[in-house]
């Protein structure tokens, strides 16, 4: 008896020892929320004038993208908790339904089976100490479930009545994407790729194919020059605060960060507290026609396309590109301009309805249904033939979205900063351990806010195209 008082007193002062731990880590949590600054908004105000004049007294504007990261970075360094390298890595592995509970449990079944185990000389006492361990093991483990039924319980509540697409739809639709394991790849003679940098090498020539121009006919010849003429038209207006505020505040928390590792809501931060200096920096970008260069690097992300996981092609793998947040705002604010300028004219066919808004494929079948019942009913025959451009993005020609622009009398500013977009352009397809980069010269970014938009400004040369009266081509 005396033995299992002391185990009871043992138990009890672990107990506590726990609480004290869990107690610990409360306080530590409480400690690392913000503290506020202490600057009035008159404060905050003054300074974001300052950084505005700063930006409009600089004659280079990539100097002042390169400031305006720089500034981001330090607060952020300063602001956020960074993670230390631990030599041992993690002990235990993350769990989602694992807690502080479980963990004081824990301990407490482990000290219960040392005790017993360490109890050899007491046949009794060992048999008292081993019906304590296996006891509290069934608490442990119905403790165990009892956590992983609840918390699988609020997975399943996450998914709202206004977005049924989500997770749980995902997961029993088997649309989950895995990492893709980047394996041995068959190149153009037949044969496979015998190393990872290789591989790389074959994936990024892939991706970024190359625009030749000794492979022109006459029509790309005139395009290339006629793109290279200066153009007469008005400067559009610059930017609004508004215009750059919701051009930021529409950019979702969720998305990925490019290679600045600044993600979404630092940006949005930026914007609530100095948006006179963010609408200046654009402003200047639009001023001078300048894509600053920093914002042109794109990291590539290889995506496998479903049903293709066993294929050694290349073409199983949909590239994603990660850009930064700061020049996606800029494409943003370019592409939205662009558009309402085409659309406002009329020039962008009625027949195009992908990557545009209010519509959508459910819109063009009807319109081929509605076309065909026509002809049917007047008793005429029907051929319908079907055209997929494979790796559209990929294939986006820059001229050909520039001549667009010109025919369409792009105000003088746009034209120029969306030449000055297809310049200098990477791509790099990375690894832990070795990366293949390359120059980009021609296509879209697949991730990139101006892609569908400028993909269409090329595509719609084939909906204004005039065909029979009997021939209507829907895309």
């Amino acid at each position: 008896m005396q033995a299992l008082e002391q185990d009871a007193q043992d138990t009890s002062k672990a107990d506590d020892r726990a609480n004290t731990l869990d107690e610990n880590r409360v306080k530590m949590t409480t400690n690392i929320e913000p503290r506020g600054t202490g600057n009035t908004a008159d404060e905050v105000d003054t300074l974001d004038e300052m950084l505005r004049h700063r930006v409009v007294m600089m004659t280079n504007i990539e100097a002042a993208v390169d400031e305006l990261h720089e500034i981001v970075d330090h607060a952020c360094r300063s602001s956020f908790r960074q993670a230390r390298k631990k030599g041992k890595g993690l002990k235990y592995k993350s769990i989602p339904w694992w807690s502080s509970k479980l963990t004081i449990q824990r301990k407490k079944v482990n000290a219960k089976r040392r005790r017993y185990q360490r109890t050899k000389d007491n046949s009794e006492l060992r048999g008292q100490r081993k019906e304590l361990y296996l006891a509290s093991k069934a608490e442990y483990a119905a403790a165990i479930r009892q956590e992983k039924s609840k918390s699988w319980k609020e997975f399943c509540s996450l998914t709202s009545v206004t977005n049924p697409w989500s997770a749980i739809y995902k997961m029993a639709a088997g649309k989950i994407h895995r990492a893709a394991n980047i394996t041995t790849l068959r190149q153009q003679d037949g044969s496979h790729t015998t190393d990872l940098q290789n591989t790389l090498r074959i994936m990024v020539e892939k991706f970024a194919p190359d625009d030749n121009p000794e492979d022109d006919e006459e029509i790309h010849i005139q395009t290339r020059a006629m793109t290279r003429e200066p153009i007469d038209t008005e400067d559009d207006v610059e930017f609004t605060t508004q215009e750059v505020k919701n051009a930021v505040q529409d950019m979702g928390n969720k998305k990925a960060p490019g290679g600045d590792g600044i993600p979404n809501e630092v940006w949005k931060g930026v914007v609530t507290i100095l948006p006179k200096y963010l609408t200046a920096i654009y402003n200047g970008c639009l001023k001078e026609g300048v894509f600053p260069n920093r914002w042109k690097k794109a990291k590539i992300i290889p995506v496998v396309k479903q049903g293709k996981e066993g294929s050694d092609e290349v073409s199983k793998f949909r590239p994603i590109s990660l850009l930064d947040s700061g020049g996606k705002v800029l494409e943003k604010l370019l592409i939205n301009r662009i558009n309402h300028h085409v659309y406002s004219r009329g020039h962008m066919s009625d027949n195009q309805f992908g990557f545009r808004p209010q519509k959508s494929t459910v819109d063009a079948a009807l319109v081929i249904k509605n076309f065909v019942q026509e002809s049917l009913d007047a008793g005429e025959v029907m051929a319908l033939v079907s055209l997929d451009v494979q790796g559209a993005f990929d294939a986006a020609w820059w001229p050909g979205i520039l001549r667009e622009l010109k025919e369409y009398k792009c105000p003088k500013n746009l034209y120029k900063l969306t030449m000055n977009y297809f310049t200098q352009r990477t791509a790099a397809v990375a690894t832990n351990s070795l990366e293949a980069e390359k120059t980009v010269t021609r296509g879209c970014p697949q991730g990139s806010c101006s892609g569908p938009g400028l993909w269409n400004l090329q595509f719609n040369s084939l909906l204004t195209t005039k065909f029979l009266e009997t021939t209507k081509v829907v895309a």
